[in-house]
């Protein structure tokens, strides 16, 4: 079977084998925790600002838009994941679904988008952990703190500094770093509670005049609702993150759907009454270039100690991002390496049942990327890797449903071809609504895949060398 057609068997990949397999220890809670915080992060404590210098008040139909494009994809998921519990994620749906080759693309998309997602996370988290450090009295050196980009910054020792201690919780083992997620999360809901219920009072309904000054945008436009939904798209994924932990679960044909569905209900309804709140209390225009927008909101009502508190719970919660994600890179490089697709020398699991060697190597890239770049670009790139991991898990779903229905399903995505449509057409005009050079980095960065495929991945898979029947 030619490499670009052949497809892994779904009773295959999800067989034990010769595999060293990850320990099932999460349950569902565990697995909504994991979501919210990969969802509830950077996109809402400081890309909010990102999204409203773009669209105006209509940020409030961006968080919308996205939030319906993301929706449809997590039923998707939940309905693949919960056919396919294994590590893998969309890689794993496309491989035994869209073929090899296309697996490898979705793959090395998903390895761009978590890896720049953590980047992108610690350097949020940077921010708000330098404003706090100010405001207790201690200022680090401009050198120390942002990437070359900045005049006088050299590199961000805080943004690397977060990502090794995130990665040393996740040695300690799967359950353990879940348990300590859940907890943090709850500290990030509890700021983001109070911060509405202190912005409130000061909303004033002129701030949503004029409601969309620059227009609604258009695919090749880069301002407008449309550019600010392309941008916002980053703070509702995070949930993917979930499907990577399908092995892990204890009842993934129940656990996962919740898990996922769960998630992004909560996450929604939360952010779309944070964005209210913040554009009622104060002008778009004097947060929207701020790397700690809500905390300044806070400092410019009087609330200076709401401000802390806010900028502190993002100091200690935004770290589960950074766990959800590197946890989610792992499994994603776990997962090709099982395959061949990658060294298999990197699917090594440790005595805790953690991926360690994949863990450490995924934390030194990305430690290295938030040391140097910006944010805005590595929320950008990211979301292009998971527009092309969307829309593989809607067309997935499809082509699924109409080659295999009577196969079982324990969770069945409802109006499956409205949800994949959806999925996919959101996903393309969201793309295109990306700045030009991002499209361009993307479409280099799956060259260079291309070129690690023919040299490497095409020869060296299960498939290709007949350790597993193609289906």
């Amino acid at each position: 079977m030619a490499f670009w057609s052949r497809r892994r068997s779904i009773d295959a990949l999800t067989a034990t084998g010769d595999h060293a397999r990850l320990k099932p220890s999460l349950s569902w809670p565990h697995l909504i925790a994991l979501g919210v915080g990969a969802i509830v992060g950077t996109g809402i404590l400081t890309l909010i600002g990102v999204g409203a210098g773009l669209a105006g008040p209509a940020v409030m139909i961006s968080f919308a838009l996205a939030g319906l494009v993301c929706a449809c994809a997590a039923l998707g998921y939940a309905e693949l994941s919960t056919m396919m519990p294994a590590a893998g994620s969309a890689y794993t749906y496309s491989y035994a679904v869209l073929g090899e080759l296309l697996a490898w693309i979705v793959g090395w998309s998903l390895i761009l988008e978590y890896s720049l997602v953590v980047s992108a996370v610690a350097v949020g988290w940077s921010g708000y952990a330098v404003g706090f450090l100010n405001g207790v009295g201690l200022d680090l050196p401009t050198a120390l703190t942002v990437g070359p980009h900045v005049a006088g910054g050299v590199l961000n020792l805080p943004a690397v500094f977060i990502i090794a201690v995130v990665t040393g919780l996740l040695l300690l083992g799967t359950r353990e770093s879940a348990t300590i997620n859940a907890i943090l999360v709850v500290i990030k809901i509890a700021a983001l509670i109070a911060f509405v219920a202190i912005a409130l009072p000061a909303f004033d309904s002129s701030n949503f005049t004029p409601f969309m000054p620059n227009g609604f945008g258009a695919p090749f436009v880069q301002t407008g609702v449309m550019a600010a939904a392309a941008i916002i798209f980053f703070a509702f994924y995070g949930f993917d993150a979930i499907s990577t932990a399908a092995e892990e679960t204890k009842r993934p044909e129940r656990d996962l759907a919740i898990g996922i569905v769960g998630s992004m209900l909560v996450c929604t309804a939360l952010y779309l009454v944070v964005a209210a709140a913040a554009i009622g209390a104060a002008p778009v225009s004097s947060f929207a270039e701020s790397p700690e927008p809500l905390a300044l909101i806070m400092r410019n009502l009087g609330q200076g100690v709401a401000a802390q508190w806010i900028a502190a719970s993002a100091v200690v919660a935004l770290p589960t991002v950074l766990l959800a994600f590197l946890f989610g890179q792992s499994r994603i490089f776990l997962g090709m390496a099982r395959d061949g697709l990658l060294p298999r020398g990197l699917a090594k699991v440790s005595a805790r049942g953690v991926p360690a060697v994949v863990t450490v190597f995924t934390a030194v890239v990305v430690a290295a990327l938030a040391g140097v770049m910006r944010l805005d670009e590595l929320a950008s790139l990211a979301n292009a890797g998971t527009l092309a991991a969307f829309f593989a898990v809607g067309l997935s779903l499809i082509i699924l449903r109409l080659r295999e229905p009577n196969r079982p399903r324990k969770f069945k995505a409802p109006l499956w071809w409205l949800v994949g449509a959806i999925t996919m057409i959101g996903c393309v005009i969201f793309f295109l609504s990306l700045q030009t050079r991002t499209q361009v980095w993307f479409l280099i960065w799956n060259a260079v895949g291309l070129v690690a495929y023919f040299g490497w991945g095409a020869w060296n898979s299960r498939l290709a060398k007949g350790e597993e029947p193609a289906a």
